[in-house]
């Protein structure tokens, strides 16, 4: 089992940044793509971006431009630089392993998730 720890959230204001950092830990090594999902409240887990393990990602629409997600592969970390932050970007942020790019979720279980909370 991949165990997960997200870290790196809070409040800011519309226009800022936020960096987010998800360590992952037990059984890694089967693991490719990493992803960062949100979830507002009332609504379900959003896709926000995937990356392989040979660096290659994608982008939901809505943070194309804004947001970018790199990983450090030796250390099983991977991280979310956010800027031009929008009050629309509120929710708890969580990572997860996927079956691929694009893909949805690979465990079906989730950490404790990061809360980042953008003021207007």
């Amino acid at each position: 089992q991949v165990q997960f720890v997200e870290s790196g959230g809070g409040l800011v204001q519309a226009g800022g940044s936020l960096r987010l950092s998800c360590a992952a830990s037990g059984s890694t090594f089967s693991i490719n793509v990493m992803g960062w999902y949100r979830q507002a409240p009332g609504k379900q887990h959003e896709t926000v971006a995937h990356i392989s393990s040979g660096g290659s990602t994608n982008y939901a629409d809505s943070v194309k431009g804004r947001f970018t997600i790199s990983r450090d592969n030796a250390k099983n970390r991977v991280y979310l630089q956010m800027n031009r932050l929008k009050p629309e970007d509120t929710a708890v942020y969580y990572c997860n392993a996927a079956y691929g790019l694009g893909m949805p979720p690979r465990y079906d279980y989730w950490g404790q998730g990061t809360q980042v909370t953008v003021s207007s």
